[in-house]
């Protein structure tokens, strides 16, 4: 049967998507209320097993208040961490808490805890009733011994059966402490017989300690004797045997009274929740660790280091925090599958260990990004600590499917203390951690970057995020602008028709153009260059179906790595060569070579798809990324763009000039039309003619000009 959960929240969406989450986790929730006149008629009408009650509900009456009108176990939803809240919530004694934001898990977890929990106290409830009624009768019965010998024999016989029947441990004191009775599941427990136990202390044979400290905790039936009333053990107790074992337990002792209510002794029942609680400390582990790797969780890590930031305030401490990301794991992850990248995590993570101290806290933040919280840690000593793990990642080869691939660490460091930390919260220092550790991307790789407030890089990175926003702001209003480039040919034998590469501007929203440079960097680090190659596919179709262009004008579009990567890129430009009438064989999409060669088989199959429906291709930036010429052969391009860095200077670099013709040579044997960029003036137009290269780009040739209606006059 389904456990049924009556949830308390006065926001609706929270609510719903609180109740979908029960549903899926296995439990009925046919109800919702928002106040306290609700959850009372909700109980009435639905009698649910346990209530899930928002602190802050609407009305006069909030949630803990309604809580102490319900008889029904609460667990407290609360976002809240002012103190008086957090104790009148305490004084309440609900079966839980649960704060906001929280996991599946850990509301699974909790809520099975609490109703294990009201369970074993429904159970020692009913057996304290019915032990309390037994041994009123036998004093009853010792009293009319005279009279009723028989009976009271009989009814000995039916109460010895019924204590040794019961499935939780019972044991009886007279009003001095002294062991009279042991049931056999007691017996069990403590290692004592009854004959053994009778008249012996309880002390003796209740041998009770705290579980985390293993210090003796204070026994309930002392207390029972001494004050008259039910008691229960404290909080995490355990039963230790005979034999040094331990249980952990909850229990209830009540006092025995007399006729004249005098107390005679006391009863305590108490049951074994080992196994209980052992389920419990496994689901609250998993809720706070990484399955993959054994790691507390990102969740976990931000509570610890919450925690070691209110400890600089209190305590003067300087702590440190590394946010290291491994910079060559989508290589393994995308080259072998994910079953090495998870072996890779593994054997990093243990790795990571080896240089740490023992109240270090590691942490995987999700991916290939993992956490270091270094408490009591000077600056110089986290410096120290975050370089002996970059060698210890630097110096380890993954080994795979006879593969072998060399690994390399990026690492933000971080400082902080004092009253500034605290101003800050550990948000505001998780970002700078990040931050810090794409700066050490930025400038290489396989480094460490400390994070300093005037810090010119980080300073760039923060100048990278603002531009998000106008990017998106830009794409909202629809403030992005095309222009175009002229690429001529240099070789009478090849057709003079108009052949332009399609570039992109941005209009800030003072009017002013902004070059692609000063924002395409920012949109690549955010992902934001899918949506950007879209909007210029989408203009700039609609521009060549305008236009009044000749069969043979050809129009080049820039296609982002991301945008090759994004399994939709490929729909979209065919539905979008459908509706807007635009020609595939008048375009030609360019995509640099490093975006091409970190995604070999993908961009392969992606040339070859729009191939088939007459799309050209040029491999752009040709030589920037140093890779091997052999990668051409699996790329099956129409054109191969040289890169700009090594045209530039033919004129006075004979080096330059040399790889520029290299390419050139290799490219036509190919079969490939070689096409040189930055091209800025005419001598360098002669020499690349010269060497044969077959068409030219830059300012020797054209400026870049807007892309408007009115071709050809524009061209």
């Amino acid at each position: 049967m389904l456990s049924r959960v009556l949830i308390v929240e006065d926001e609706s969406i929270v609510a719903l998507d609180l109740q979908r989450r029960l549903i899926r986790l296995g439990y009925d929730v046919p109800r919702v209320a928002a106040s306290c006149e609700q959850t009372i008629k909700a109980i009435q009408e639905t009698l649910p097993n346990i209530v899930l009650m928002d602190i802050n509900i609407s009305g006069d009456i909030d949630g803990i208040d309604t809580a102490a009108k319900i008889d029904v176990p609460v667990i407290f939803l609360t976002a809240y961490s002012e103190e008086s809240t957090l104790q009148r919530a305490k004084e309440s004694k609900p079966y839980g808490y649960l704060v906001k934001p929280f996991s599946e898990r850990e509301l699974h977890a909790t809520i099975q805890m609490a109703l294990e929990r009201y369970q074993v106290e429904t159970r020692l409830k009913k057996s304290e009733n019915l032990l309390a009624v037994a041994y009123a009768k036998m004093e009853s019965s010792k009293r009319e011994l005279e009279f009723h010998a028989a009976e009271l024999f009989e009814e000995k016989q039916r109460l010895e059966v019924t204590l040794n029947s019961i499935g939780d441990g019972v044991i009886t004191t007279d009003k001095l402490g002294n062991v009279t009775y042991i049931n056999p599941v007691a017996e069990k427990k403590t290692g004592w017989s009854c004959a053994e136990a009778q008249g012996m202390p309880i002390a003796k044979i209740l041998v009770l300690v705290d579980e985390e400290t293993e210090q003796a905790t204070p026994s309930p039936i002392e207390i029972t004797l001494r004050t008259g009333q039910v008691s229960g053990l404290a909080h995490q107790s355990a039963l230790v045997h005979r034999n040094g074992s331990k249980f952990s337990i909850e229990d209830s002792t009540a006092p025995m009274y007399d006729r004249n209510n005098q107390i005679i002794g006391a009863v305590l029942v108490f049951h074994d929740v080992s196994e209980t609680k052992r389920l419990a400390d496994e689901m609250t582990y998993q809720a706070t660790h990484d399955a993959l790797t054994d790691l507390v969780n990102r969740r976990e890590f931000e509570k610890r280091l919450e925690k070691a930031v209110q400890s600089t305030l209190l305590h003067e401490q300087q702590h440190a925090l590394a946010y290291l990301d491994l910079d060559q794991f989508k290589i393994v992850n995308d080259t072998c599958g994910h079953n090495a990248g998870d072996e890779l995590l593994r054997q990093i993570t243990s790795l990571l260990r080896l240089a740490l101290r023992a109240n270090d806290t590691l942490a995987r933040l999700g991916g290939d990004e993992f956490g270091v919280l270094l408490e009591s840690c000077p600056p110089y000593i986290a410096l120290q600590i975050a370089e002996k793990l970059r060698n210890i990642i630097s110096d380890f080869h993954f080994v795979w499917d006879n593969k072998t691939f060399p690994i390399s660490v990026s690492i933000g460091l971080v400082n902080f203390g004092g009253i500034e930390a605290e101003r800050q919260g550990i948000h505001e220092i998780l970002r700078f951690a990040d931050s810090a550790c794409y700066t050490a991307k930025d400038l290489g790789r396989n480094r460490i970057h400390v994070y300093r407030s005037e810090d010119n890089a980080m300073t760039k990175r923060h100048g990278e995020l603002d531009w998000y926003t106008k990017i998106c702001s830009a794409l909202t209003d629809n403030r992005l602008e095309l222009y175009m480039q002229t690429i001529r040919p240099l070789k009478k034998t090849l057709p003079n028709h108009t052949h332009v590469e399609i570039l992109l501007r941005l209009t800030n929203q003072e009017g002013k153009i902004i070059p692609p440079m000063a924002f395409i960097p920012a949109a690549e680090r955010y992902g934001l260059m899918p949506e950007i190659d879209r909007w210029v596919i989408r203009n700039a179709f609609a521009h060549i179906a305008a236009l009044r262009a000749p069969e043979r004008a050809l129009f080049s579009i820039n296609l982002s790595g991301g945008s090759l990567n994004d399994e939709k890129t490929l729909a979209y430009i065919c539905e979008q060569l459908s509706s807007s009438g635009a020609r595939a064989e008048s375009i030609c999409f360019e995509i640099t070579e490093t975006a091409a060669i970190a995604n070999l088989m993908n961009a392969r199959a992606f040339i070859l798809s729009l191939k088939e429906k007459g799309c050209q291709f040029a491999l752009d930036d040709f030589g920037s990324g140093m890779s091997s010429f052999a990668y051409l052969k699996h790329l099956p391009v129409d054109f191969l763009k040289i890169d700009g860095c090594f045209v530039k200077d033919i004129i006075g670099d004979s080096v330059d000039a040399a790889m520029v013709d290299a390419i050139n040579h290799i490219g036509h044997v190919m079969g490939l039309r070689t096409i040189a960029e930055f091209a800025e003036n005419q001598l360098i137009v002669d020499l690349l003619s010269a060497m044969g290269v077959d068409y030219a780009q830059g300012y020797g040739v054209g400026y870049p000009t807007p892309l408007l209606p009115g071709y050809p006059d524009q061209v």
